[in-house]
């Protein structure tokens, strides 16, 4: 058993203070930005939806029931959090088949925004970026060491941890992982959700190390880069002195590895972290996955803070996919009271 309950090293120095920010939905919430729009026509309806109170998987089987489809034929751009008032985009593939009325889904929950139709089904991370507004409440803190440290962040970036929520209440995501690397069978539409626990640990674990060290936002060694808001990676050449001002610069990312079969050298960091956690890494290894990358700092986009009153805050800002609002805020805040 691993206690996934790890509060993992920050990078501006702790939090300056504590609030609550999900005291209600409207306190948390999330617009989805797709890297597409849809053409208008095709096999696959495209619903808009505003939803509070249902995560992504419940509202995806809901609409696999309403439309008689299976759900493998729902598709969907990324996880939304179920605490929060959250509008994102869903795919129901019905080729030949005439148009539901698909208002008749709708409860004080769930809300269509908008119908259309595109060629293809929506996949996992074809997100531009999501728009957050996030209202802090009950705040005590230091106004101006949280006005500094959001400074910090709005030029520097934030380490881009995995939040909590990767890793299941009480981390039973990454334990089941362990279970099923160990031979227990798991059902087969869990799988990709414990590997992918299991990945994003062993990833936190670089990340707080370098964090520690203090390179969490620089290129060292063996590093992979990262082109800002692309999935375009390539090695880092250290004869170029141009990269690390790049870097700085935010132009530019290091990152480090979503274990799997890889070609290239790892970092020393990251090859003494992985040796560290040998039943995951082998457990990892018998379903071969390949390896891919993670940047290990994000830079918030359109960041703005205003305080409301004495004790509560609002923050806007935009992410890219895979990152989490929550690893944000939590260089900042402790939701616990001090």
């Amino acid at each position: 058993m691993i206690d996934a309950q790890i509060d993992w090293p920050r990078a501006w120095g702790g939090v300056s203070g504590s609030g609550l920010i999900k005291s209600t939905v409207d306190d948390f919430q999330v617009i989805e930005e797709l890297s597409f729009e849809p053409a208008g026509e095709g096999e696959h309806v495209f619903l808009y939806l505003e939803k509070q109170g249902e995560n992504t998987d419940y509202v995806a089987r809901l609409l696999a029931r309403f439309a008689g489809v299976r759900q493998r034929d729902i598709g969907y751009a990324g996880l939304k959090d179920r605490h929060a008032r959250t509008r994102q985009w869903f795919s129901i593939w019905l080729p030949g088949k005439p148009e539901l009325e698909w208002r008749d889904i709708e409860t004080q929950q769930i809300k269509v925004l908008q119908v259309s139709r595109h060629l293809r089904k929506l996949k996992r991370g074809a997100i531009r970026c999501n728009h957050f507004q996030i209202n802090l409440r009950d705040w005590q803190g230091e106004n101006s060491r949280l006005q500094q440290q959001l400074q910090q962040i709005k030029t520097a970036g934030f380490p881009n941890y995995f939040a909590q929520q990767r890793f299941g209440r009480d981390g039973q995501n990454l334990n089941k992982a362990l279970a099923m690397f160990n031979g227990q069978r798991v059902k087969r539409q869990h799988r990709s959700l414990y590997l992918s626990a299991a990945r994003s640990w062993l990833f936190n674990q670089i990340l707080a190390e370098r964090v520690r060290q203090g390179n969490w936002n620089q290129l060292i060694g063996g590093d992979i880069c990262q082109l800002d808001n692309s999935h375009s990676l390539f090695e880092y050449d250290e004869s170029d002195k141009t990269l690390p001002e790049r870097c700085q610069a935010g132009d530019i990312h290091p990152t480090a590895v979503l274990f799997g079969q890889t070609t290239s050298d790892l970092p020393e960091i990251s090859q003494r972290i992985l040796q560290q956690y040998p039943e995951i890494t082998a457990g990892l290894s018998t379903f071969g996955l390949t390896a891919d990358y993670r940047a290990l700092r994000v830079i918030p986009q359109n960041l703005h803070w205003q305080q409301i009153g004495t004790s509560q805050w609002r923050f806007v800002f935009s992410l890219p996919a895979g990152a989490y609002a929550t690893a944000l805020m939590r260089e900042l805040i402790t939701t616990e009271p001090p």
